[in-house]
């Protein structure tokens, strides 16, 4: 939650019947028992000219792809690439942009992982949680209307989900041809929604689908959900500090302002999106209790001031910068998260809290995300959106895994397969913030949920087909590639 550029730093990580999406921590509910499938070795690649060429002469093969650079990387090839799509898949004949895709390859004969963030691709070589787990290749693709990934001109009116879901069919349909094992779509947040949409559109697509921490804002103008969760989170005393930092940072207004204005001018921060310097300062401060819980963990409570009142300004204003971001409102650090906000404003939904505590010290409470898209960007609300995937996956999810954060705010309203579903789980990590995972589940769950991984691949080996309480992933941990994933530390403010 430190400090570089805060709205460019990204946290993107990363099921029985489920009755209640309010499982006590650590509870995993599966949807109907499976039948268990037999685990077939994987096959060796034929041995065909095409099969013995190098790789990346069969990657550039892909009609529309194209290198921008590859990199080296221990144990893989890793390649940088752009991949031509249509603007409208509708209507493909009016015009293409290229698409930013990175692709770790391990082998052909290993299974493949989608990773989306549901934002821009880092061009740095890493894993995704599943990928380690099975020991496969990578493809990981920059969402649509994300720089470069934008058509220029840009109509925004094909910035929908429908439209993004149909970018990855097309890539997994042209890569599909040389990684012909078991592919796994995975992602965490918004990634994890990206993921979940691309299973409604194109259910037979994967093999599998693990999402991470991924909201689910089925009726955007009902939050009672996460004033419920706010109420509980951590402990009192540390709900407590919050909301009283949060309450001196609008108490002490006008000085602190008066410091945010300073601290604009340095930085050659404006506000002609959000519309005032107090507007984009009060986003700041709302967003602080909220922030904390995303990203921080109940032992972090220490760092927090001790007594609110008697803190300084400065100590005020550190504390808020640290958590919530300064930066992120101004022009600067909203104008790499448009699509997110137009998205959320369209189609997604976003998030409301009451925030009693605060009494009448806000002005605007929670803005709606209207006020961080340029005017000049029409936008409407499509509802209805989200209730039709929620229905889709309630009904309908097969083999599809849902990890959440006991304490992460994003987990108030979220996916749950149900009556209907297949081979689904949902799994909660005790104490968990948005970077919960497999690895973060409790002992037997995290084995269980690994196993499961394994076995929708189609690597599962016989001692974990027999017990899955031995499942581990299949490759080391790797310092470089497996570090927490940067797409998943989207510092500061409410994005998921």
């Amino acid at each position: 939650m430190r400090k570089t550029l805060r709205g460019a730093l990204s946290l993107a990580l990363l099921i029985g019947t489920v009755g209640a999406t309010g499982a006590s921590a650590g509870a995993a509910t599966a949807a109907q028992p499976a039948t268990e499938q037999a685990v077939t070795p994987l096959a060796a690649a034929p041995a065909d000219s095409a099969e013995s060429a190098d790789i990346k002469d069969r990657i550039l093969a892909v009609p529309g792809m194209s290198l921008i650079e590859e990199k080296p990387v221990a144990g893989y090839r890793y390649f940088v690439l752009n991949y031509t799509q249509p603007i409208d898949h509708r209507h493909p004949s009016k015009g293409t942009f290229q698409q930013r895709i990175t692709l770790l390859h391990k082998d052909t004969s290993r299974p493949t992982v989608f990773f989306t963030s549901g934002y821009n691709v880092s061009t740095n070589a890493s894993r995704s949680e599943p990928t380690r787990i099975v020991d496969g290749n990578q493809v990981s693709l920059e969402y649509r209307f994300f720089t470069p990934s934008r058509p220029q001109p840009a109509d925004w009116s094909k910035l929908d989900i429908w439209q993004a879901a149909s970018d990855q069919h097309r890539v997994y349909t042209a890569l599909k041809k040389i990684y012909s094992q078991k592919w796994l779509a995975t992602g965490g947040s918004k990634g994890g929604m990206t993921a979940t949409y691309f299973e409604r559109y194109y259910p037979k697509d994967m093999d599998g689908v693990v999402a991470y921490v991924a909201p689910n804002d089925v009726v955007n103008d009902e939050d009672s959900a996460y004033d419920r969760f706010f109420k509980t989170v951590g402990t009192k005393e540390c709900r407590d500090k919050l909301s009283a930092v949060q309450r001196e940072a609008l108490i002490r207004r006008a000085p602190l302002e008066e410091k945010y204005a300073a601290y604009a001018a340095q930085n050659g921060y404006t506000f002609t999106t959000v519309g005032t310097l107090d507007k984009a300062y009060e986003a700041v401060v709302m967003d602080y209790v909220w922030a904390f819980w995303q990203y921080s963990k109940v032992a972090d409570c220490a760092d927090l001031p001790a007594d609110a009142k008697t803190a300084t300004d400065q100590e005020i204003w550190d504390s808020v910068d640290a958590i919530s971001g300064f930066s992120a409102y101004a022009d600067q650090g909203l104008e790499t998260y448009t699509p997110y906000y137009y998205q959320a404003g369209t189609q997604l939904g976003s998030p409301d809290i009451a925030q009693p505590w605060l009494g009448g010290l806000s002005r605007y409470g929670y803005q709606p995300p209207r006020n961080f898209v340029p005017r000049s960007i029409p936008m409407t609300f499509q509802r209805g959106v989200m209730r039709d995937v929620d229905s889709w996956v309630t009904h309908h999810a097969t083999r599809m895994m849902y990890v959440y954060g006991q304490n992460d705010p994003w987990g108030a309203e979220r996916f749950a397969p149900g009556k209907g579903s297949r081979d689904s789980y949902v799994y909660t990590q005790p104490g968990g913030n948005h970077g919960s995972n497999v690895a973060g589940l409790v002992a037997d769950e995290s084995a269980a949920a690994t196993a499961t991984i394994l076995r929708w691949a189609g690597v599962a080996p016989v001692a974990v087909t027999a017990d899955p309480a031995k499942a581990a992933p299949l490759a080391k941990y790797d310092t470089k590639l497996d570090k927490q994933d940067e797409q998943l530390n989207r510092r500061h403010t409410r994005r998921p």
